[in-house]
């Protein structure tokens, strides 16, 4: 049973990412079962939507807890975190498109606990130097974090970003000097 329910997650996160407008019908017949089976875990759309948004939440929050321990420089923090996650990004990105939908409160507050983590690991970032005091930590750790998010949706040319290009994009907007961010993201 918990197999099935997590091929669904799996195929749903595929599905969804490429349309997210698709239906629970659509997301049966990609996982290979019928749509009973796929209602009988998830009672509807947003019952779906929400899981795969706590399985995002669980993943993103795992790794950031293994990077952004406080014995870490707040950079190199930084550069680990979206390094490790930017494999889970482009499955999740689809979460970017439907927060602005129906959702969007749901899984803004899902998110809350990550974004959360985010804005205080730029504040120490800003608290050591290692970051601009340009915008609020809140805000600025927002733009660095969409920033991720955004290249993974517009990288359309074939030849896709690694993430030390990723890594290095959002180093630059939290304002830690081009050389180092450059440094931090080669690093893995």
């Amino acid at each position: 049973m918990t197999g099935t329910r997590e091929r669904i997650l799996d195929v749903a996160t595929e599905v969804l990412g490429r349309s997210p407008d698709v239906g629970m019908g659509e997301v049966a017949t990609a996982a290979g079962v019928v749509r009973r089976t796929v209602y009988g875990h998830f009672p509807t759309r947003s019952d779906l939507v929400l899981a795969l948004t706590r399985r995002a939440v669980d993943e993103m929050a795992a790794v950031l807890a293994e990077e952004a321990v406080v014995d870490k420089a707040a950079d190199e923090a930084w550069a680990d975190f979206v390094a490790r996650l930017w494999p889970l990004v482009h499955r999740y990105r689809v979460l970017v498109v439907l927060r602005r939908g129906e959702l969007g409160e749901d899984i803004h507050a899902l998110l809350g606990p990550v974004e959360t983590a985010l804005a205080e690991l730029v504040a120490r970032g800003q608290e050591s130097g290692a970051f601009g005091r340009h915008l609020p930590a809140a805000v600025l750790s927002q733009v660095a974090w969409s920033v991720v998010f955004a290249v993974a949706d517009g990288d359309l040319s074939g030849a896709p970003l690694g993430a030390p290009a990723v890594t290095t994009t959002s180093l630059l907007l939290l304002g830690v000097p081009e050389a180092r961010a450059r440094a931090l993201a080669e690093r893995g």
